[in-house]
């Protein structure tokens, strides 16, 4: 699988394992699946409750340590730089590991300047090899990253063939920061599986409609983590190194591009209040 060079000279894997709502109970079994399918970067986030199923895989795969990239995420309840601090040994803890590929504040909100303290402390520490951001647009994303040392290596964001990004992509340029994609393939929104123009490209290909996606965005050189607990899907969304896309094909597909989010809005203040609503009952250090 392709590399990209983030801006602090890190190599992160272009393709990477998503374990968004993976159970805990669950989540060694899948991303065990993913590593014995190639991947080498796992993506996972306090939030997500299943950190200690990732570092259970990792341990027991055999794998050296220095092959693999772990990511993982601060949440909002870990806020502040003092309890970002002791919420960042708890995940490498759980991960089972000493240092943590690429490091990411969740959600823009809560007290994040605090927070990115921390994880420049982390990084410098060695704890951290590269830090970035999760969900952060525009201002937000322009302010915080004119005003802390440690430049963000990342953002994570929804992007999908239908919401591409090309604004964030140009802001994020001056600061040599990557574009990392959360749901990929879209969940399936706006009828992504039945679209007769990806159809007709896959089937050109000998591929399905999920690779084409996959395919589009590690050629724009956005990381993707699609997530998947079927063995055969695990294995088909990282096969895509066998083919290649025409350019009037990637023309087509960047017209499907309809320049917002489908699945949340976070410079939408309703999200805003429901989030640090929920935050108030997450502890993710007491997790079921």
């Amino acid at each position: 699988m392709k590399e990209v060079r983030l801006n602090n000279d890190v190599e992160m894997p272009l393709m990477g394992y998503g374990v968004w709502q993976i159970a805990p109970a669950e989540c060694e079994q899948y991303v065990s699946e993913a590593l014995k399918a190639g991947y080498r970067s796992i993506d996972t986030a306090q939030a997500y409750y299943n950190e200690e199923g990732v570092g259970e895989a990792i341990s027991k795969s055999g794998i050296p340590r220095q092959e693999l990239f772990l990511t993982t995420k601060v949440w909002i309840s870990n806020a502040g730089e003092e309890k970002a601090a002791r919420s960042i040994d708890e995940s490498l803890r759980k991960l089972k590991t000493d240092y943590i590929d690429l490091l990411l504040i969740h959600q823009p909100f809560g007290d994040y300047y605090g927070t990115y303290r921390a994880m420049e402390k982390a990084y410098k520490a060695g704890k951290a090899r590269a830090i970035g951001l999760s969900n952060f647009y525009d201002a937000r994303f322009v302010d915080l990253a004119e005003n802390m040392e440690v430049k963000p290596a990342v953002v994570q964001l929804e992007t999908h063939v239908f919401s591409q990004q090309v604004k964030m992509r140009e802001l994020m340029k001056e600061y040599g920061t990557r574009l990392m994609a959360w749901s990929p393939l879209a969940r399936g929104m706006n009828n992504l599986f039945g679209n007769e123009m990806l159809k007709e490209i896959a089937d050109r290909h000998g591929k399905d409609i999920a690779q084409i996606c996959l395919k589009f965005l590690t050629d724009e050189g956005i990381i993707v983590i699609p997530q998947s607990t079927k063995p055969e899907r695990i294995r088909s969304n990282f096969a895509l190194d066998d083919f290649e896309l025409t350019d009037d094909e990637q023309k087509a597909i960047r017209r499907l591009d309809a320049g917002h989010p489908f699945a949340a809005d976070f410079n939408d203040p309703a999200l805003a209040k429901y989030l640090l609503g929920y935050d108030k009952q997450f502890n993710p250090n007491n997790q079921k």
